[in-house]
């Protein structure tokens, strides 16, 4: 059976007028044309909508529980168009952020805040790893993302927002958290505790000592800030990582920001969306609301 919302609505107009006529005058229609639309839906439903007794028209059984289903099909529409609009006034609807894993320290209160201001916005916020986070946005499964450098080969719109500062952390009895200006040279001479391979983090910090002419000492490593943060702070080594991550750490000294030459070492964070993505009002709402926060993170 094929309908069509053009047949519907000509069947509701003269099922309310009883009368092509008027309905036709409603539609700024012909009658003929009225006409003929009603016949090919009759046609497609195999079954008389309408009798003609005398010069009063009437609904058969058939054209009875078509009207319902019209009704039905309006409220339906209507019920749309009122949440369509909602969505353009940002009264409501979904928004699905993926966030490279350290970025959760800051992008939990970001949601937060900004749900503050949208109560009715439905939030997904999902934390994982660089690959994972590739594997959303490749699959459309995120309408942004927040994360460290963007790759290469996919095609991306990325807005830088935010320095992301590497600094090396201690546990607060190490006897260099008494120097001042250590060289690089003597904290490359240290074990460290850092991310795994394949991390964002880990590329950055390789890079940046190879720069220097020196090799990074790899005592451990930790799929997640959190773990590094736990394994410094019980003197399994030095470590680095994000100065993001250890607000809490530093305000109950259990960790040391060790002063370093040539650091902390600086990287970015980005929002990232697929290139050919059409981003929906919340989604743009929340972009333009991180650019406009970000300075006082």
């Amino acid at each position: 059976m094929h309908l069509t919302l053009r047949q519907l609505n000509i069947f509701q107009a003269v099922a309310t007028h009883s009368s092509y006529t008027r309905a036709a005058e409603e539609l700024h229609l012909t009658q003929p044309a009225v006409s003929m639309q009603i016949k090919q839906l009759e046609d497609n439903i195999g079954l008389a909508l309408f009798e003609q007794l005398g010069k009063s028209l009437f609904l058969t059984e058939a054209g009875e529980e078509l009207l319902g289903y019209c009704e039905r099909i309006s409220q339906q529409l209507r019920d749309a168009e009122d949440v369509f609009d909602s969505m353009k006034t940002l009264s409501t609807g979904k928004l699905n952020i993926t966030v490279a894993s350290t970025a959760n320290y800051f992008a939990a209160r970001l949601l937060a805040s900004f749900s503050q201001q949208h109560p009715d916005i439905k939030l997904s916020l999902k934390v994982t790893n660089r690959e994972n986070l590739l594997k959303d946005l490749k699959s459309n499964g995120c309408d942004l993302a927040i994360m460290g450098k963007p790759p290469e080969e996919l095609e991306l719109n990325a807005t830088v927002f935010m320095e992301n500062p590497l600094v090396v952390v201690a546990p607060v009895n190490h006897p260099l958290c008494q120097e001042t200006n250590i060289p690089l040279s003597r904290i490359a001479r240290e074990p460290m505790v850092v991310r795994e391979q394949g991390s964002g983090t880990r590329f950055s910090i390789e890079r940046f000592f190879h720069n220097h002419g020196l090799s990074l000492i790899v005592a451990a490593e930790m799929s997640a800030s959190e773990a590094i943060k736990q394994a410094v702070s019980a003197g399994l080594s030095l470590g680095i990582v994000s100065s993001h991550t250890i607000e809490l750490e530093l305000e109950a000294n259990r960790l040391k920001v060790l002063d370093v030459e040539n650091m902390p070492i600086i990287r970015h964070w980005y929002l990232v969306h697929r290139k050919e993505k059409k981003l929906s009002p919340i989604a743009i709402a929340f972009r333009d609301y991180l650019l406009r926060v970000a300075p006082d993170l």
